[in-house]
């Protein structure tokens, strides 16, 4: 939560804004009578010194009613069991009567909205004809997947009661009459809204110093958090009624410096643990190695030593004696010898016919 560290609002001020932004409406109407009825919503405009890290809805109840009563109220109930949907209709009407319950317009069954406003001209339809959306807590979880998408960029949803309560009167004139602001992690301006052009001065100055409180209380953040905030509706300037002082400049430096001290700090110590972490991971691996090693040397050592048995090597065959050259010369002709006859006796059995021939034909000599 935020700590009030920041000044208080000049009530001063603030109804000062208010008041010229009453005049510049007034003037803007150009005192037609049927435009005084069409009132402006009036809002506070929060600027942050820094972007928020969570993201936040908060609900803001104000003293005096912010809606006026031409405004149209639509309240999403469950289905009772075995009843129709005209049955749960008319059952929770009267029940709203019962309990004394005003400004809620109209009534819608969960099984109604499933069939009847399923096409997505039917949801926009239904988004254009209210100004506001009720839902029976029961079903709040399945309102999302059947309204779309455009219910909830135009931060439109329906907000959740409890249907069951015993004062459920005074808990829906709450939630009606009350505000709510969304802080989101996309930027450091949000937006709330606190009344319309019909109220009073006075009553417009008591719901923003009311919101400035509660969001000042609920916000998720320490120390010095607003930095701006600004009375506007929707056709008009902006008027500032607060202006942080530079002396929360110091104060966030300051703080930012010890976060980051704190962050090195941590980020040293975890390191500091990791490291003796491994460490005795490391020696106590170490310890069970040696162990091991120990209980195989034992057991190594109580085994029988196995007896060294020589290995046989082939033997070397023995080198074939070279002849001596006399040998070798003595032998060579006879060699010689015997393929000069082989040669001769091939080449008769080869050439018999051409003999024969040659014998024949000698010529006998003349005398």
């Amino acid at each position: 939560m935020a700590e009030n560290t920041e000044q208080k609002l000049d009530r001063a001020q603030v109804k000062k804004a208010v008041q010229a932004l009453q005049a510049f409406l007034k003037t803007k109407s150009g005192g037609d009578k049927l435009l005084l009825d069409d009132t402006q919503h009036i809002s506070i405009m929060f600027t942050l010194w820094k972007i928020p890290r969570k993201a936040q809805t908060i609900r803001i109840p104000l003293p005096h009613a912010q809606r006026s009563d031409t405004e149209e109220v639509c309240l999403f109930t469950r289905d009772e069991p075995n009843m129709t949907s005209d049955q749960t209709q008319r059952f929770y009407k009267r029940l709203l009567e019962e309990r004394g319950v005003k400004y809620i317009s109209e009534v819608i069954p969960f099984k109604v909205l499933k069939t009847e406003y399923k096409p997505y001209e039917a949801k926009r339809r239904l988004l254009g004809n209210f100004d506001m959306f009720l839902s029976d807590d029961r079903i709040r979880r399945l309102l999302p997947s059947h309204l779309g998408k455009h219910f909830y960029e135009r931060k439109r949803e329906p907000l959740s009661v409890n249907l069951q309560s015993k004062n459920l009167a005074r808990d829906i004139h709450k939630v009606i009459q009350g505000t709510m602001m969304k802080v989101t992690k996309k930027g450091c301006c949000c937006m709330a809204r606190v009344g319309h052009s019909g109220m009073t001065a006075d009553e417009l100055t008591e719901n923003i110093e009311s919101a400035v409180e509660m969001v000042k209380a609920k916000l998720y953040t320490k120390g010095p958090v607003i930095k701006l905030i600004h009375v506007k509706s929707l056709t008009s300037v902006a008027l500032p009624i607060y202006t942080s002082e530079l002396s929360h400049l110091t104060v966030l430096e300051d703080k930012d410096a010890q976060e980051a001290k704190k962050k090195s700090a941590a980020d040293k110590n975890q390191k500091r643990k990791k490291s003796k972490a491994a460490k005795k991971e490391g020696t106590a691996a170490e310890k069970k190695v040696k162990k091991e090693n120990a209980e195989d040397g034992e057991k190594e050592g109580e085994e029988e030593i196995p007896q060294l048995v020589p290995i046989e090597t082939p033997r070397k065959k023995p080198k074939l004696e070279k002849p001596s050259k006399k040998k070798q010369l003595e032998k060579a002709p006879k060699a010689a010898a015997v393929k000069k006859g082989r040669k001769a006796q091939k080449k008769l059995a080869k050439k018999p016919g051409k003999m024969d021939s040659k014998v024949k034909r000698k010529v006998p000599k003349v005398k």
